[in-house]
């Protein structure tokens, strides 16, 4: 079992940044992959931003030049800096960890992005 725990949330104007932050606990050595998914309104959970094991990285094409995912493998944290934020950015954020056998999900947290 992983546990994830958020944090780094809020309320900024369009243009600004945020940075989230993800601890992991628990069976952290079988962790391989981790990152972040959103969710706003109506919309289906897509993928922000992941980052293996080694520090390979994608981004969805929404994010990307605007979005820095980094894990900290000592630490066991996984951060989201993103700058240039947009009104449709605005969702509800969620940390992910995969063992290969298991996915397991942070709680979320609120980024809202006032135009």
């Amino acid at each position: 079992q992983v546990q994830l725990v958020e944090s780094g949330g809020g309320l900024v104007q369009a243009g600004g940044s945020l940075r989230l932050s993800c601890a992991a606990s628990g069976s952290i050595a079988s962790i391989n992959a981790m990152g972040w998914y959103r969710q706003a309104p109506g919309n289906e959970r897509e993928l922000v931003a992941r980052i293996s094991s080694v520090g390979s990285t994608n981004y969805a094409d929404s994010v990307k030049g605007r979005f820095t995912i980094s894990r900290d493998n000592v630490k066991n944290t996984v951060n989201l800096q993103m700058n240039s934020l947009k009104p449709e950015d605005t969702a509800v954020y969620y940390c992910y960890s995969s063992t290969g056998r298991s996915r397991y999900w942070g709680q979320g947290t609120q980024v809202t992005v006032s135009s």
